[in-house]
């Protein structure tokens, strides 16, 4: 799994800090990028690579065991100790692929439909809305830019004033942008990009008043514990 400490250096934190406080500088919309190393568990390779590895076990058991044509022969296994070596090769394939399945992202993602991954990345970012209190501002202006980066998809979740002042098409438009971004550039320029067009497009809409109070810190979340 991507550690979002390996995609991010101490300066790209400054770098998209510093470009939440200048689009929040124009707007009265608060603005809260987050990063992700994965949103959801994904199960489904574990027991697909686990199954195949454990088939594969038990072929290359049965090839590698001794004959057992007759009860006199040297070289055969006890009916039960056979089993038993046929039984343990398989659970021991399934745990190894099971492990491997969990770990190695190609896999992942070989075995994931790319549906699942779009929904786990929306049940997230609404997650993550919530439970950081980004819906919780005086004028319901919450603005969440995320990012999951095992997914390679983003996701813009807004509260009710910005919905209605800019409308869910202007997010979406949002939201393919940086995605389209994140294949292509860096990801401190894609985020830090993609705050600076959310802030131009909310200060013709949601202009930052006189007094205006800054309710969330302008900073980076980042989310690098695998679930």
């Amino acid at each position: 799994m991507q550690s979002v400490a390996k995609k991010l250096a101490a300066h790209d934190y400054q770098r998209i800090n510093e470009a939440v406080a200048a689009a929040e500088a124009k707007t009265s919309a608060e603005i809260v990028p987050v990063v992700a190393a994965v949103s959801g568990r994904y199960d489904r390779p574990e027991d697909i690579v686990g199954l195949w590895a454990a088939a594969g076990s038990l072929a290359a058991t049965w090839a590698l065991l001794p004959e057992h044509a007759g009860a006199g022969d040297w070289g055969s296994l006890p009916p039960w100790a056979y089993l038993l070596v046929l039984v343990f090769s398989m659970v021991v394939g399934f745990v190894v692929g099971a492990v491997v399945g969990a770990h190695v992202d190609w896999l992942r993602h070989l075995f994931t439909p790319a549906q699942q991954m779009r929904d786990e990345v929306f049940a997230r970012s609404r997650q993550v809305f919530f439970d950081g209190r980004v819906h919780h501002t005086a004028g319901r202006t919450g603005l969440l830019i995320y990012v999951s980066l095992f997914e390679r998809m983003a996701a813009i979740v807004a509260d009710e004033a910005v919905v209605a002042k800019l409308g869910q098409p202007a997010l979406d438009e949002l939201r393919d942008h940086l995605t389209a971004s994140l294949r292509g550039q860096p990801l401190a320029d894609a985020i830090c990009n993609t705050v600076a067009a959310a802030g131009r497009r909310l200060a013709a809409v949601l202009p930052r008043a006189e007094g205006d109070v800054n309710e969330l810190p302008d900073a980076l979340v980042v989310l690098d514990r695998r679930l």
